[in-house]
């Protein structure tokens, strides 16, 4: 298998994804999310479901990342988190599945999905929320962690930043890990990949135009009004 982390080391990785009510959903507006993505720089795709996977893959000649996010009941996680998930991922073209790894009740186990990932000949990414999360799923045969999911699990910190001091723990524990999950601005991908993440994933901040509208509006909403003002001086 190619050693992703090396091949794609100080570089941005861009999540192209869409709720489920956004106009971008249609998987022909993923595709061009995902070209525009790649002119932009970007020297991976990080790409939902199944269909998605298999256009973009067609359309981008960059390593995709692919998930699932499938409701499972009785069970938390949502992220690839079943055998079936990770079989259709591959058959689709993914080069990387990428899976939540959180320690909370699971279909199928953290083990069985890096088999599976592996067996396929692709690269296991495992979704974490804490540093002892990224420990267990290296030690259970991830190529990577990801800090995806600081923030979406209780135990971890809710925060509106990004999870810098995890990033610092999974370095200083010398584990393999990227950095994704409420990355908003450059300076933030900057000071990500100075914690010691291998590469950074960016998603809302550049392919949610829903959210990315709404901080310039709540901003221009909040900023104080100049009544005297008539553009007369500067």
């Amino acid at each position: 298998m190619p050693n992703i982390l090396e091949d794609l080391r100080g570089s941005l990785v861009v999540s192209c994804q869409a709720a489920d009510d956004s106009p971008l959903q249609p998987t022909e507006h993923i595709v061009a999310l995902a070209r525009a993505a790649v002119l932009g720089g970007a020297s991976a795709v990080r790409i939902e479901g199944v269909r998605n996977v298999a256009a973009v893959r067609k359309a981008v000649d960059v390593p995709v990342i692919g998930i699932t996010k499938v409701a499972q009941s009785g069970y938390e996680i949502y992220i690839t988190p079943t055998l079936d998930d990770v079989e259709r991922l591959c058959r689709a073209g993914a080069d990387v599945i990428a899976f939540d790894a959180t320690v909370r009740p699971r279909p199928h186990s953290v083990l069985a999905l890096v088999d599976a990932i592996h067996k396929a000949g692709r690269i296991a990414m495992a979704d974490i929320s804490t540093a002892a999360e990224a420990a267990d799923a290296v030690a259970a045969g991830a190529d990577f962690a990801g800090t995806t999911l600081s923030g979406y699990t209780p135990y971890s910190p809710q925060d509106a930043a990004p999870d810098f001091p995890l990033m610092r723990q999974l370095c200083s524990a010398g584990l393999p890990f990227v950095a994704e999950g409420r990355i908003w601005e450059p300076s933030d991908a900057r000071l990500a990949i100075e914690c010691g993440a291998a590469f950074v994933v960016v998603g809302s901040a550049i392919t949610r135009p829903d959210m990315i509208t709404r901080r310039f509006a709540d901003a221009v909403a909040g900023a104080r009004q100049v009544p005297e003002y008539r553009g007369e001086k500067r």
